[in-house]
């Protein structure tokens, strides 16, 4: 039995959200009307999972998130709108601790609700599996809510392209796949990468459209690598990141002058978007696997898994985020598993591991 809080001003998305866990099963849930009762049932109730609405009176869900943070640290999913300013306050959310972001829908809410609600239930059920950071990691969230930027640095010396150490071919792209707690693990990893990584970095991250646009744009401001968000045919290049766009796929194509990056429709052969499986095996359609490295962060699910076992056994570099950082052992676990990582790696250890695959030896 799951304990839920559900924080939301409305009384209409009270009873919505509450009808949809209660006639799923396996739920005991408590209900509040703003921040401020959410903070007093979190010590009464003692919930497994908090659900909270960004906006709310007397205290809003991001100064709720902090409180929560602090007082209880509990697994918070965020019911953001599908706005700009709703996917900043959803990203800053994450930034903070929470598990994952549920997009508020607009229309009619009892029917959007309820499309919604299959994506609603995972996402609950993932976050009271997940892990919440009550020491280190809290603390760095709670003093650097604002990261300096790291130094520009001068571009690669030497002609040389990176190599991958276990082939001594050449590499053309690294591509990262992650979802439930991806954002601050993107954060963490890319904002270690220095301006002169000399392969395009390809990462598909489940979110919706707005989100993940945001997420570039954040991005692009914390890493010394250029941050794009991938919505229309984009050549790539070395020392820049190509953001998947949220609720569709990206592939990867070959023209003359080299691979670019395609936003298409999202595949119905496939469960998460954007699909790490569906951009991995288009890269390794276009590119040998030994000119591919594959990383797969925290999220519940397994995309991602098959296509970057298939790489590993083509002969690509593969690296899985480490049970103990993940917010969610869901995908890398599924690699793992798989027999398809090179490398089980803390967070803090990716980056420094991708240079060291991509450097010249």
């Amino acid at each position: 039995m799951i304990k839920l809080l559900i924080a939301d001003d409305s009384a209409l998305m009270r009873r919505v959200l509450g009808d949809i866990f209660r006639e799923a099963g396996g739920f005991e849930i408590a209900l509040a009307r703003d921040g401020v009762e959410a903070l007093e049932r979190l010590h009464a109730f003692h919930p497994d999972v908090v659900t909270l609405d960004v906006q709310m009176p007397r205290m809003n869900g991001l100064e709720c998130l902090d409180r929560i943070m602090i007082e209880r640290p509990t697994p918070v999913v965020m019911v953001s709108s599908l706005t700009s300013d709703g996917a900043d306050a959803a990203l800053e959310a994450l930034d903070l601790g929470a598990v994952d972001i549920v997009a508020k829908p607009g229309g009619t809410i009892t029917l959007a609700l309820h499309e919604l609600a299959p994506a609603l239930l995972e996402k609950v059920r993932a976050a009271a599996l997940s892990r919440v950071r009550r020491s280190h990691r809290l603390a760095e969230r709670l003093r650097a809510r604002r990261p300096s930027l790291p130094a520009p640095r001068p571009p690669a010396p030497g002609p040389q392209p990176p190599r991958n150490p276990a082939t001594g071919r050449p590499l053309d792209m690294v591509i990262i796949g992650t979802s439930t707690g991806g954002p601050p693990a993107l954060e963490k990893v890319l904002g270690k990468l220095p301006a002169d990584f000399p392969c395009p970095v390809l990462v598909a991250q489940h979110m919706p459209a707005t989100f993940t646009a945001s997420l570039a744009q954040r991005l692009d401001g914390l890493c010394a690598l250029r941050v794009t968000h991938v919505d229309r045919p984009t050549p790539v290049a070395p020392g820049s990141v190509y953001m998947a766009r949220g609720d569709a796929d990206m592939i990867v194509s070959l023209r003359a002058d080299g691979p670019v990056v395609l936003p298409t429709p999202s595949s119905a052969e496939h469960r998460w978007h954007p699909s790490v499986d569906r951009l991995v095996s288009s890269a390794l359609a276009h590119l040998p696997a030994e000119r591919l490295a594959g990383v797969l962060m925290t999220g519940m699910g397994n995309d991602g898994a098959t296509a970057m076992t298939a790489l590993r056994a083509a002969g690509g570099a593969t690296i899985a985020e480490a049970e103990e950082t993940a917010v969610v052992w869901g995908m890398p676990g599924e690699l793992v598993r798989a027999g398809g990582a090179d490398y089980v790696l803390p967070l803090e250890d990716i980056a420094r591991q991708l240079v060291q695959i991509v450097t010249p030896s």
